[in-house]
């Protein structure tokens, strides 16, 4: 099934007018300031609910700001979506491209006679940038976040959850629970956020599998005291057992790492935090990635015996405790994969490859309920998570196109069976 082209020119001028106006919502520069359950992200969300009430979905959001369309056709139907929520400081087409291709899947699908009667849903998931709980929404969705969980939860400037949602006018509202018996799969476009398509000339990645994640804070004590009077031999420096792990972290997990593993050590803090003073408490947070669940156990392994190490040295000592967000390797659905290859090859033959996913996404959630599958497009220069991040129109069309062959044919195919 492939739409027309002419109908499709209008698709894609329609595709990118709307992702011009989710930009708008949040706006900053040439990026987007749109946080999970701030202003800005409830307004897009409201938004959300009326175009997709105007595609005659039955729209409603959930007590965390899922924003859920439900098409009104019989039989079962294919979830397409991503997330509308940013970075603090965001591009413009991460998840929002991904939310939007949904509702365009859905309007192109209810104006070509051979695709109508069709059934999809469409799908903004929250907070799957990390404001509060890594991606919070989907995990909500299937049934992976507790009350507990949400009771305690709050930002790095500590909002607590539970106020965001008060002020977001979401208290007390249902939380939306995966349908297996509604639901054939669930498909998710992105841009790649990392330079592989770009670099090698091609449109189109399918995704075969979304890395695993790990991550540990480390806290070191120390004992804090006068930079010029405590010798050398005496001290019990948190900043220099900081030091230690940082340098032990980056010389060991080389020998144990896979070929795309990856990690990073973004957060650090020294306290006292001034030159005269040996620090007394300092933390540092690991975050590390690998497609593998043996090598991820591996790495853990080296950390394990890194903090061995420091605490045997008789300086500070270091204590590790893992970080909210944890989240195991998924592979996609091979058969999902088949019809986007498919797809891909029709649409730009000779220009996609199958590639895993350095970054999490919603889709490796959603494995855990109902087969799930993803497509790239190219990142300009392979930016993401900046507000120079940015990606060519006629890709962003063209995977919307992708998508929608694809989606047609999954739920053909379906009906046949």
């Amino acid at each position: 099934t492939h739409l027309s082209p002419d109908l499709f020119v209008g698709v894609g001028q329609r595709l990118l007018a709307d992702l011009k106006r989710l930009r708008s919502m949040g706006a900053e520069g040439t990026g987007v300031v749109r946080p999970a359950l701030s202003p800005m992200d409830i307004q897009a969300r409201r938004w959300l609910c009326d175009e997709y009430a105007k595609c005659a979905l039955d729209a409603s959001m959930d007590g965390l700001g899922n924003v859920l369309g439900r098409s009104r056709n019989r039989g079962k139907a294919l979830l397409i979506g991503s997330h509308s929520d940013t970075q603090p400081t965001g591009g413009w087409v991460d998840g929002a491209m991904g939310v939007l291709y949904g509702l365009e899947v859905v309007r192109a699908f209810t104006e070509d006679p051979d695709t109508r009667d069709l059934a999809v849903d469409t799908v903004a998931w929250q907070d799957e940038e990390s404001r509060f709980l890594g991606c919070m929404g989907s995990r909500s969705y299937c049934g992976e976040i507790t009350a507990e969980m949400l009771a305690v939860a709050r930002d790095k400037d500590g909002v607590m959850l539970s106020d965001a949602i008060e002020a977001a006018g979401l208290t007390n509202r249902p939380y939306f629970k995966a349908e297996p018996k509604r639901h054939i799969g669930f498909l998710e476009a992105h841009i790649e956020q990392g330079p592989i398509l770009e670099d090698e000339g091609l449109k189109i990645g399918i995704v075969s599998s979304i890395v695993g994640l790990r991550g540990n804070v480390f806290t070191f004590h120390g004992r804090q005291n006068h930079a010029g009077t405590t010798s050398m031999a005496r001290r019990q420096d948190a900043a220099t057992a900081l030091y230690e792990m940082a340098h032990a972290i980056n010389c060991e997990f080389p020998k144990v790492a896979g070929e795309r593993s990856v990690w990073t050590m973004g957060r650090a803090v020294i306290m006292p935090g001034a030159p005269s003073i040996v620090p007394g408490y300092a933390e540092l947070e690991l975050q590390y990635r690998d497609q593998s669940t043996r090598v991820l156990d591996t790495m853990t392994a080296v950390v394990e015996g890194v903090i061995d190490k420091i605490n045997g040295l008789g300086g500070a000592s270091v204590a590790m405790r893992s970080s909210a967000i944890r989240v195991e390797p998924a592979e996609m659905d091979e058969r999902l994969k088949g019809h986007i290859r498919t797809a891909a090859e029709r649409n730009a033959a000779g220009s996609w490859m199958d590639m895993p996913s350095g970054a999490f996404h919603d889709a490796g959630i959603l494995s855990s309920v109902m087969p799930a599958a993803m497509l790239f497009i190219p990142s300009i220069g392979g930016i993401s998570h900046d507000f120079a991040e940015d990606s060519h129109h006629e890709d962003i069309v063209l995977g919307c196109q992708v998508l929608a062959d694809a989606a047609a044919a999954i739920l053909k195919e379906s009906l046949a069976l």
